[in-house]
């Protein structure tokens, strides 16, 4: 008898059968792989939250389920995926100092002293989110101005678009900074005469931040959850995270150990050396159920046009000595790019000026040839491209990783910045398309808000929210609605290698979705932008819903 027992107990028993879920009765709506919009009325996935079916009316629904959902009509979509962002600035912006918001100087300087007032235990003062160009002040704020708040305690705050910092006196002396100081390579210190006003372009900036004291963990903790809530709040299931220090890595990772890494995000190293600390000998696999993974690492070709840190071809039309700022030689870039893709890793190329797009390109064009296979290079904003260069970003398999509300927002400064000869080949995402490029979304939050649908909305129209200019700026480079919605999904998880995990609620994919207020084919414009997301699901787990 006992030999009977252990022989039954040493033969195979089938395993239970994985019951599926469905999420039943929505409007749903997704596109397929062709980018043609797909109907349906449920989603069927296995247990470990992958979709297995979309069912219309007409499909019989399983007998047996693990559980059931009834949406009760409501408008269910993919989750969006930003192509471009910055997940700890954001959470940063969030419990920091934030300017985001202001018009003016005087209010900027308003809220800062009302901070420094409320937080006198900290010795520094840090955020950003200012933006000289919205304030109309026709120059960058200075070190004085900002004494008049805050008295002698030192203050650093990143421009909105994270390229240039505005600080105290007492910042510059505690970084031993004087008028003896030189700017480096690929930055500018903004002087008064012979002094420094106060104000640090790109790569000047560390000449400041060396002295600024760094976050401690439980900071960047918080910091992070304020930022995942804001993007599932919004409708952003998955991210890409431009620039991901080892620190910020780290965060990533006690998230993911603690249950608590909701958002899913494909992450590319700040540079060569963070990026080989964190990835080893190349990219690191998908972690925590696809919801993490080193992919690659963010380079830099230029700085930003609304600190004149672009490089451009040809000087700035509102600043005939200035022509922006090159980080890198030619061949030292192409010696950084060599050695991330020696290891596999996906290289990302920042480049916003006409000369750095060029420098990216040309890059490319040569390390095509040793390293072969679907390597996907990445370029990074490809804000305004010499018309010439349009066309070769249809080979190579590039991706141009693209944000819509950069155009709207930074329209009129744009037209300042270079004139009208250079805008035929600004912001050009339908060219870009027509040419073969993969259009890849984002928004470069917290550089601007990372809501989805203010950028789908400005990609079809050419306009901002206040419906101007009328007919659309440089309308000939709109895309259709169509083609903008498959930027910010299916692109934009093809520009990340992760069209196998998801992006389109296709079967296999993970099932991310969204429950939204009306449907986004039918609204106008004005109506897309005032969607409310009311639920956000992340591997069929309800992870966010609107109170």
């Amino acid at each position: 008898m006992r030999r009977l027992l252990l022989a039954a107990m040493l033969l195979p028993t089938p395993a239970p059968a994985l019951a599926d879920a469905l999420v039943d009765n929505v409007a749903g709506v997704t596109l397929d792989a062709d980018g043609k919009v797909v109907r349906f009325t449920g989603l069927l996935m296995s247990r470990d939250g992958v979709v297995t079916k979309l069912l219309s009316a007409k499909d019989k629904r399983p007998d047996k389920l693990d559980w059931r959902a009834d949406m009760k009509g409501r408008v269910l979509m993919p989750g969006f995926i930003d192509a471009h962002g910055h997940v700890m600035e954001l959470g940063f912006r969030k419990i920091e100092l934030d300017l985001a918001e202001t018009k003016t100087l005087a209010e900027a300087l308003d809220r800062i002293r009302a901070y420094a007032a409320g937080n006198p235990d900290r010795r520094w003062i840090v955020g950003g989110g200012w933006n000289q160009e919205i304030w109309g002040l026709g120059r960058f704020p200075t070190a004085a101005e900002l004494d008049s708040a805050v008295g002698d305690r030192p203050v650093v705050l990143a421009r909105g678009d994270g390229h240039a910092i505005w600080v105290s006196s007492a910042a510059m002396r505690e970084a031993g900074v004087t008028a003896k100081t030189v700017s480096p390579p690929g930055g500018r210190i903004e002087k008064t005469g012979a002094q420094p006003s106060g104000v640090f372009v790109d790569m000047a900036q560390a000449l400041i931040q060396k002295v600024v004291p760094a976050p401690l963990p439980k900071e960047r903790d918080s910091a992070f959850l304020k930022a995942q809530s804001a993007l599932l709040s919004l409708g952003v299931t998955a991210t890409a995270d431009m620039g991901t220090s080892v620190d910020d890595w780290l965060t990533y990772r006690r998230m993911g150990d603690r249950g608590g890494l909701r958002v899913r995000i494909v992450s590319y190293g700040a540079g060569i050396d963070d990026a080989i600390r964190i990835g080893g000998t190349g990219p690191t696999p998908w972690l925590y159920g696809d919801r993490l993974k080193l992919a690659g690492v963010k380079l830099y070709s230029d700085g930003a046009l609304g600190s004149r840190g672009a490089w451009l071809k040809a000087p700035y039309a509102d600043a005939p000595k200035e022509r922006g700022l090159a980080f890198n030689t030619d061949t030292a870039l192409r010696n950084l790019m060599s050695r991330a893709a020696m290891d596999g890793y996906q290289v990302a190329v920042h480049a916003i000026g006409d000369a750095a797009n060029a420098q990216a390109l040309g890059a490319i064009e040569e390390l095509a040839e040793t390293y072969k296979g679907d390597r996907r290079w990445r370029i990074e904003h490809a804000q305004v491209v010499d018309p010439a260069d349009l066309p070769r970003f249809g080979r190579n398999s590039i991706v141009a990783s693209m944000q819509p509300v950069h155009q709207t927002g930074d329209r009129t400064m744009a037209e300042a910045r270079l004139g009208p000869a250079r805008l035929l080949g600004a912001y050009a995402w339908a060219t870009m398309l027509r040419n073969g490029a993969t259009l890849a979304f984002g928004s470069d939050y917290p550089v601007e808000s990372p809501d989805p649908f203010a950028g789908w909305a400005a990609a079809f129209t050419r306009t901002g929210a206040d419906g101007q200019p009328f007919g659309g700026w440089q309308p000939q480079e709109a895309v259709t609605r169509e083609q903008a919605w498959a930027a910010f999904t299916i692109g934009a998880s093809k520009a990340g290698f992760a069209e196998k995990q998801f992006g389109s609620l296709q079967p296999g994919q993970r099932a991310d979705f969204i429950i939204v207020d009306r449907d986004p084919i039918q609204a106008g414009a004005t109506e897309l932008r005032q969607t409310k997301v009311e639920e956000t699901w992340v591997g069929g787990e309800k992870v966010w819903e609107r109170k």
